[in-house]
């Protein structure tokens, strides 16, 4: 019995053309329009050199250490600027005319005369700030040892980095991604049609099926979860060809953890249709009240994750973290981000432990609800 009404609700389901294009066109059709506006978002991300002038004086010709090095840095394909050696009216013009960020006047302390405090006038002022430090400091050594002056030009040729810049061992960070993993997310959500669908034709005061199928005899409780195995494979099936969509066809990147992947995948379409069944027992009105707030929170939960605004999953996280933790959709879309980036599995772990949380409530409070429901005449 339990394969032939796990069988005939799988046909069921699959009959429901604008429920199978909600949970599985209209993703595709997302992807497809994102992929077209942020194709080539990240190469455009290079470092421009800010245009900056000297006024070509006396004190510039005279000061030849720091002439050397404003050229210095003015030379080469990763450049820090692009220098205009200019008469004062001259600078003083392409100020005016924002053609150039701000222009420098050599002396004893070299300053910066700018109209704002934008990037390439900070960037200015910060290089003007680290030659005068170098400067006083070569000058007080060689005051104190003018016979290092050989040792201490070769020193400045060749400084020492204290730093090291270490990448994780995961993926290269990349914010175009976590518009396509709160889509999946999204789409997990959206099995909650299919919860919704199995408790509207299980409940008997929702449909005239429903009051067939209570008056039959099967039990009931079988018989829901018959159906609602049938509707989380559907569900699960969608997702795993989104992944595939997403993979294979528009490139997205997803880490070397192909298990874990699938993993979440299959967690968010079992939380997903969970939460619509959750919302369709709970919720005592007609069926387009509880598609509405279904909608409603889904679309909210994938705002809040990023997935219209990039920045606001980082707003959430500073401002109201606790937001980031209530949201199945951001758990769903940081879980993916942190098998792409990171090397070690404790914050995907969370996030996976959260989500069965949710899971689980939203099984046992349909069940609740679901066996407590009686009718005194349908």
């Amino acid at each position: 019995m339990f394969i032939h009404i796990y069988t005939t609700r799988l046909k069921c389901l699959l009959r429901d053309k604008e429920m199978i294009f909600w949970s599985l066109l209209f993703p595709m059709v997302l992807a497809l329009l994102f992929n077209i506006a942020f194709s080539n978002l990240n190469e455009h991300e290079t470092f421009e050199p800010v245009k900056i002038a000297v006024v070509k004086d006396s004190a510039y010709e005279a000061d030849m250490a720091f002439r050397d090095a404003l050229r210095s840095v003015s030379t080469g394909d990763e450049r820090l600027f692009e220098l205009k050696e200019v008469t004062l009216p001259e600078a003083e013009a392409l100020l005016l005319s924002n053609g150039i960020s701000g222009y420098i006047l050599a002396g004893e302390i070299p300053k910066l005369v700018a109209s704002d405090t934008g990037l390439g006038a900070s960037m200015a002022k910060i290089f003007l700030d680290s030659y005068g430090q170098t400067a006083s400091s070569v000058t007080t050594i060689l005051a104190k040892d003018p016979s290092s002056l050989s040792r201490l030009m070769a020193s400045l040729e060749k400084r020492a980095e204290y730093t090291e810049e270490v990448s994780p061992e995961g993926g290269k960070p990349d914010n175009i991604l976590n518009y396509f993993y709160s889509l999946i997310a999204m789409a997990c959500m959206y099995g909650a049609f299919f919860g919704n669908r199995e408790i509207m034709d299980i409940q008997a005061n929702l449909s005239p099926l429903a009051a067939r199928v209570s008056v039959s005899p099967v039990h009931k409780l079988k018989s829901f979860i018959s159906s609602i195995l049938a509707s989380i494979t559907l569900s699960s099936i969608e997702i795993l060809l989104l992944l595939l969509f997403l993979s294979k066809v528009i490139g997205v990147e997803f880490g070397d953890d192909t298990a874990l992947v699938i993993l979440t995948a299959l967690a968010g379409s079992f939380t997903g249709v969970t939460f619509g069944a959750f919302i369709s027992s709970l919720v005592k009105k007609d069926e387009g009240v509880k598609i509405g707030v279904i909608i409603t929170v889904s679309m909210v939960g994938s705002f809040l994750a990023g997935m219209m605004y990039e920045d606001m999953k980082y707003i959430v996280q500073q401002n109201v973290p606790i937001l980031s933790y209530l949201n199945p959709v951001s758990l769903l879309t940081d879980a993916f981000y942190s098998l792409y980036y990171y090397s070690t599995y404790s914050r995907y772990a969370l996030n996976m432990g959260i989500l069965a949380i949710f899971a689980a409530v939203f099984c046992i409070g349909t069940y609740l609800v679901v066996r407590r429901r009686k009718y005194a005449s349908i």
